[in-house]
């Protein structure tokens, strides 16, 4: 037996994934509650909880208990490096979870993390008891990011909620399709979707313990894990791991498998050629695109600390890698228009200015091609830049994804657009506008854009309410609206082909507004905007278009 058949199979790790989402659909229980330890309401005052692989301690806040770092697979290390992800050890000493773990293995300004990343923060009230759960899915083109993207503690007390965040394998190691690992019918090279559905399972099988509703489940993704939340939507894999979910600038994307994989095999061949692999970069390239299990040996014995530059953060500008590969196990081939998706209520948001500061600080700006125009033409140009890229960002993370939806289910789906700091808005910001992250001090009560915007406003706090009062009511019923409504609120109506209805939020100084608007824009017709806009010169626009809008995850 080879050493690779010792682990369970990609589909075997699926179809042992749906039976249990099955059982759990039809009320059998996952595994049975420690002895003691039947009613969530035991052992209020102590941060101690019991899970399937053993007990966890977690941190006091008084209000709120957090655990950090509570294991949800074993650490995808060696030949586990690219294979689904498998059970962490059993342990029987509580696990010490009171401060925040590693980060997963990625590349910002240097190498930092580990690949033992395959681990989640719960965060509750000491008395909960069947509450309903939000698990987050964070950001960083998935390449960076981690848990701490959104922090639970005060979201748990005023939403009445049970908060759980994960980290996942990022960059390379959780999207690699070269074919010595996903040449096979039963394989995939979207390991980090197998991460996802692994802590989805755990969610279902231990959130009870915790006080959360195993039957009542949101995934929450947030920009590159609001595209992964997309595709759980329309993977067969995750049917019935979740019942509601919400993207808050996400939408819809799939890297050409092919593309995808000379593309990785081109950044690995200096490596191969280094350790003797082959005698030049071309030779390298032809083998490390073969099915040959050598190519496997050699990567899963490398150290990550090689890898990780590999994965350089591209802000807003999708790479071809690592990215979601239409591979017909994760994903249907043929991508999201082929998808057959999951019958939940879906909650669709974005910020009206998401690509103002990807324009306005691309370096093409600073580059030698751009010092042929004038300073008064690169400050027109980064306005087009930020007009045109900005709407189609707030298309393609709304109107564009429901549209998709809406053609294959029935599924109610809420869309929202928030217009504070836009050139529109009552409250302007200077440069940013309502920009990609706006709400996630909404959310979480702090603000991590504190150096950028100032969002202490009473008008600003007005909205947040407004914003928190509507997500409240949809993750416990799959309607924003409720049974009750925040007072003055306008009802969020469903979104539909025939009647786009788009939630708008706003606030000036001391006050929030909302407002229900049908949303008129589509990606055809900001094409066509674009396309006759001549504020730019003809050599101009072309070279913004293919230099800073064109290879963006919306054209």
């Amino acid at each position: 037996m080879s050493a690779r058949n010792v682990y369970i199979s990609r589909r075997n790790f699926m179809k042992a994934g749906a039976v249990a989402a099955a059982m759990a659909s039809l009320g059998v229980p996952a595994m049975a509650a420690p002895a003691g330890e039947e009613n969530c309401l035991w052992s209020n005052i102590t941060p101690r909880r019991s899970t399937q692989y053993g007990p966890v301690v977690g941190l006091d806040q008084g209000e709120s208990l957090v655990w950090y770092g509570i294991p949800y697979g074993a650490a995808p290390v060696g030949e586990l490096r690219w294979q689904a992800p498998q059970d962490p050890a059993v342990w029987t000493e509580a696990k010490d979870c009171t401060a925040p773990s590693e980060v997963a293995y990625q590349y910002g300004s240097g190498v930092i993390g580990t690949e033992d990343c395959l681990k989640l923060d719960v965060y509750t009230t000491p008395n909960a008891h069947k509450l309903p759960v939000l698990v987050f899915i964070h950001g960083g083109n998935n390449q960076t990011g981690n848990t701490k993207e959104i922090l639970g503690s005060e979201l748990v007390v005023r939403d009445n909620c049970v908060f759980v965040t994960l980290d996942y394998r990022l960059g390379l190691f959780g999207f690699n399709c070269l074919p010595a690992f996903c040449s096979g019918p039963e394989e995939t090279g979207n390991f980090a979707l197998l991460d996802m559905a692994k802590a989805l399972d755990w969610v279902r099988d231990n959130i009870a313990s915790f006080g959360g509703d195993p039957q009542n489940i949101t995934v929450l993704g947030f920009a590159a894990g609001g595209r992964d939340g997309m595709a759980l939507l329309a993977s067969p894999l995750f049917v019935g791991r979740f019942q509601k979910a919400i993207s808050i600038s996400g939408g819809m994307t799939c890297a050409d498998e092919n593309t995808s994989a000379e593309t990785l095999a081109a950044a690995l061949a200096p490596l191969a050629v280094q350790d003797g692999k082959a005698l030049t970069e071309a030779t390298a390239r032809r083998w490390l695109l073969t099915e040959d299990p050598a190519v496997r040996s050699w990567l899963c014995g490398m150290d990550a600390a090689r890898l990780a530059p590999l994965m350089a953060n591209a802000g807003l500008r999708m790479s071809v890698f690592p990215h979601l590969y239409a591979d017909g196990i994760t994903l249907p081939e043929g991508g999201y228009p082929a998808a057959q998706y999951s019958e939940i209520p879906t909650l669709l948001l974005t910020g009206a200015d998401e690509f103002n500061a990807a324009a306005r600080w691309d370096s093409w700006f600073s580059s030698e091609e751009a010092k042929r125009f004038s300073a008064d033409e690169l400050e027109a140009a980064k306005q087009f830049a930020a007009t045109y890229g900005s709407a189609l960002c707030r298309v393609f993370s709304t109107r564009g994804s429901a549209a998709v939806i809406a053609a294959r289910r029935d599924a109610p789906l809420y869309l929202g657009q928030i217009e504070y700091g836009s050139s529109a808005s009552k409250t302007q910001i200077p440069l940013l506008g309502s920009f990609q992250g706006i709400a996630l001090p909404m959310l979480s009560g702090s603000n991590p854009y504190f150096g950028w915007a100032d969002l202490s406003g009473a008008g600003y706090q007005a909205m947040a309410e407004q914003l928190r009062a509507y997500l409240k009511n949809f993750i416990t019923s799959g309607d924003p609206n409720g049974k009750k409504l925040l007072s003055g609120s306008t009802r969020w109506q469903r979104w539909t082909p025939d009647s786009p209805a788009l939630l708008v939020l706003d606030a000036d100084a001391d006050h929030a507004t909302a407002q229900c608007t049908a949303q008129t824009e589509t990606k055809e017709s900001l094409l066509a905007a674009m396309e006759a806009d001549s504020t730019l010169s003809p050599a101009l626009k072309q070279a913004v278009i293919e230099n800073v809008l064109k290879g963006r995850f919306f054209d």
